[in-house]
Parts: structure tokens; C-alpha cells; sequence
């Protein structure tokens, strides 16, 4: 597609490893970021609004809306549907702002597949051991499910090569810092610059034409 005035980036990492904590980190660092609200049909946790940290619905809802063609991307994990609306995407791009999309390797190669120029980034723990211990730490799942979820892990980070950076979460103000910036020097390369600096560019060049 056209390259918009936004970038879009995707992260990813095996449940635990510290991908939604250093998403937040980053946002509050910076105003003209965002992550995309995804749709689920899992049972919110506690803490969790509806249209903040995901649009909760039925799976009968989230069928019409494959039916219509509405995600750029969806899967089925642990029994749950997630996946990734279009439009809004798209339309905080329009506007310049950076989105980040939450999502596993399979919905990154969806997205790949569709938009040429999301850049992808995956976080890695700096063990099982740590990252089992975290898992453990968030009071969020049960043990089997946990188990169900480190068993899962070797699995999406054998597919870590597929991206275009590696982050390793040992250190939490180290891996964002190192986040912060990737995005940046992303956002100041010459295509996001000159979707941003239109006039800028047009008036500069003019200039120097005459």
C-alpha cells in the first residue's frame, strides 16, 4: 500500500516474556503512538475494559465478522478467536500515528502478507525459567493453563528469525529503551518522513529549484 504518515509494527513473544508491559512503557513516552485494540471472544480478567484493552465478543460475533471480511488477520488460541480490525488501523495511520499491533507469528505473517512495510519485533525472555516464574508471578491462569502456555513457547520462538529485530526482555528499562529506539529510527527513515513532511519537502525543494 501507499506508505502512510504512521508506521506499523508488530510484537511479538511467547505469553510472559513482557510484550504488553514495555507497549505501555513506550506509550506513555510518546502521544502519537498506539496499540491496536484487538477482538476476542475470551472472558475479560480482571482489570480489563471492554474497548481499552480488547473488543470482548461472542464467537457468533466474531464469525460474521470473518464473514465480511473486516480483520487483517485472525487466529484461534487456546480456544479463544482473536484478530485484528482493518479500518481502524488504517485510519489511525492515515493521521500519523504509530500502531502497534499485539499479536503471535501467525497473525504477523498475515499481516506481512497484506501490509509490505509493518515492521516486525519479537521479544524473548532471558530463560524458561524466567519466564515460567512470570507467568506464575501475574496470578492470571491456572496451572494448566500455564503449562499449556510454556509448552507453546518453544513453539513461537523457533519463528523469532521471521522478524525483522530481536529484543531480549532480562532487563525491563534495557529492552525499552532498545524498543524505543528501533521505533524511532523506523519513523525517521526517509518514507515515514516524507509522508509526514509533505509540505516541508515540497517548499525545501522548491527553494532550492530556483
Amino acid at each position: 500500500m501507499q506508505h502512510l504518515a504512521g508506521n506499523l509494527f508488530i510484537i511479538s513473544a511467547p505469553s510472559g516474556a513482557g510484550k504488553s508491559s514495555l507497549i505501555q512503557a513506550l506509550l506513555k513516552r510518546h502521544s502519537d503512538m498506539q496499540v491496536s485494540v484487538s477482538h476476542t471472544t475470551r472472558a475479560p480478567r480482571p482489570g480489563e475494559q471492554d474497548g481499552v484493552h480488547y473488543h470482548f465478543i461472542s464467537v457468533e460475533q466474531f464469525k460474521a465478522l470473518i464473514a465480511q471480511d473486516e480483520f487483517f488477520e485472525w487466529a484461534e488460541v487456546f480456544g479463544n478467536y482473536y484478530g485484528t480490525a482493518k479500518s481502524s488501523i488504517r485510519d489511525s495511520l492515515s493521521q500519523g500515528i504509530d500502531v502497534f499491533l499485539d499479536i503471535d507469528w501467525q497473525g504477523a505473517r498475515q499481516i506481512k502478507a497484506q501490509e509490505s512495510s509493518a515492521l516486525g519485533i519479537f521479544i524473548l525472555p532471558p530463560s524458561l525459567t524466567e519466564l515460567e516464574q512470570r507467568l506464575n508471578n501475574r496470578g492470571q491462569d491456572a496451572s494448566d493453563v500455564i503449562a499449556k502456555r510454556m509448552a507453546q513457547a518453544h513453539s513461537e520462538m523457533s519463528h523469532a528469525n521471521e522478524y525483522e529485530y530481536l529484543i531480549i526482555n532480562d532487563n525491563f528499562d534495557t529492552a525499552l529503551a532498545e524498543l524505543e529506539r528501533i521505533v524511532l529510527a523506523q519513523r525517521n527513515g526517509y518514507a515515514s518522513q516524507a509522508a509526514r513532511q509533505q509540505a516541508l519537502l515540497s517548499q525545501l525543494l522548491a527553494k532550492s529549484a530556483n
